[in-house]
């Protein structure tokens, strides 16, 4: 199979740490291992952009490949054109008359549900024009079927991880507390740690844990939050205002190798999204990163989390809302049930969650869009 694969979602390789998202890592991990797959051919056309100037360099890299997209598909002798997310994917409605093969995308969340009126009416005239949707979660797929996508091009398929990024570093707890407070200047005693990762924005949640749910939190807890974002105020200020401030610890955006060993460190993982509108969580995969390192997951029973977590196997699912489940939740599981869900969760993901195990299913679908495109 010989893919062509449009994304906007790398970073610059000057500066991958300040660029790097979730959607960047699942994105350049993807194309990793499907370059990596003997049955599979795979050419890229991607943009490398920061942060910063990722608006307008993305609307060059799209007028760009309108013109160019159908002579690089013949270039590359392309089976399939495969769209990195719905932004990549508007292209399709232009191209569509001009490719002979067929066009699929992946989807995440906030590409599909993004609040803008004009760009909310476009997207039923691109899932018009692709012939497969690939929605990293249930909730996505739900969410793309509601604006015009037709179930029978669709399929719900998970978010990886590559083992050999995060799977093969050794996960001492103590030495990585002990290290993790050395290189942070940390005050830590015997709190059991809660840590938060990931962009800050207002779906992740962080406000209303630290003002609804930290204060009714009954075991001694220090609560880190690695991160930078839009958010990053209304939480600094929720956090000098809370009654706890003392045991939180707003720490910013950080290196990988450090962030790596908060997740060793860490006793809980914490991700109390809260419903926004326009906005979603499509899968979360700093979720599985804090399985592979043996720390469980506390989470808000919402959207794409409800893929990733099994209750009582790598974490827990918590109604959306419910401070008072989600403080009792979290004392019950580091007295009575840490040691065992710490064990549970890092099978777990690897069991279902690899990217070599994921990717399978996507050629599989990708080889049965192929096939029903010639049919047709």
């Amino acid at each position: 199979m010989n893919i062509l694969y449009i994304s906007h979602l790398h970073p610059p390789a000057d500066a991958p740490l300040k660029n790097m998202g979730g959607m960047q890592r699942v994105s350049m991990q993807l194309v990793e291992t499907l370059s990596n797959n003997t049955e599979v051919t795979i050419n890229t056309i991607k943009l490398e952009a920061s942060w910063g100037n990722i608006g307008l360099k993305t609307t060059l890299f799209l007028v760009d490949n309108v013109v160019k997209l159908p002579d690089l598909a013949e270039k590359y002798k392309a089976d399939v054109i495969l769209f990195s997310s719905m932004v990549t994917a508007s292209l399709a409605p232009f191209i569509r008359k001009r490719l002979r093969i067929p066009m699929v995308t992946i989807n995440h969340g906030h590409d599909v549900t993004l609040s803008v009126g004009i760009y909310q009416k476009y997207l039923k005239k691109v899932f018009q024009s692709l012939d497969g949707v690939i929605s990293v979660s249930h909730a996505t797929r739900e969410a793309s079927i509601k604006r015009g996508l037709d179930p029978a091009k669709g399929i719900a398929l998970p978010n990886g991880f590559n083992p050999d990024e995060f799977g093969s570093m050794e996960c001492d707890k103590h030495i990585a507390r002990e290290a993790l407070k050395d290189q942070l200047g940390l005050q830590l005693n015997g709190e059991k740690i809660l840590l938060t990762t990931g962009r800050l924005v207002r779906r992740k949640g962080h406000t209303w844990f630290i003002d609804q749910v930290m204060p009714k939190i009954k075991s001694d807890v220090c609560y880190i939050i690695l991160g930078d974002g839009p958010e990053m105020k209304s939480i600094i200020e929720s956090a000098e205002t809370s009654k706890v401030k003392d045991k939180i610890k707003l720490l910013g955006r950080q290196s990988d190798q450090l962030l790596k060993m908060a997740y060793c460190a860490a006793d809980l993982f914490i991700m109390p999204n809260i419903k926004v509108p326009g906005d979603m969580e499509g899968f979360g995969i700093v979720m599985l990163e804090a399985n592979l390192m043996r720390t469980p997951v506390i989470a808000s029973d919402l959207e794409g989390i409800k893929d990733v977590i099994e209750s009582g196997v790598n974490g827990y699912k918590i109604t959306t809302g419910d401070s008072n489940e989600f403080a009792k939740t979290i004392d019950r599981v580091l007295e009575n049930e840490l040691a065992e869900l710490s064990e549970k969760c890092r099978s777990y993901v690897f069991d279902k969650f690899t990217w070599e195990n994921v990717s399978k299913r996507y050629i599989h679908f990708l080889s049965e869009v192929i096939q029903k495109y010639k049919n047709s």
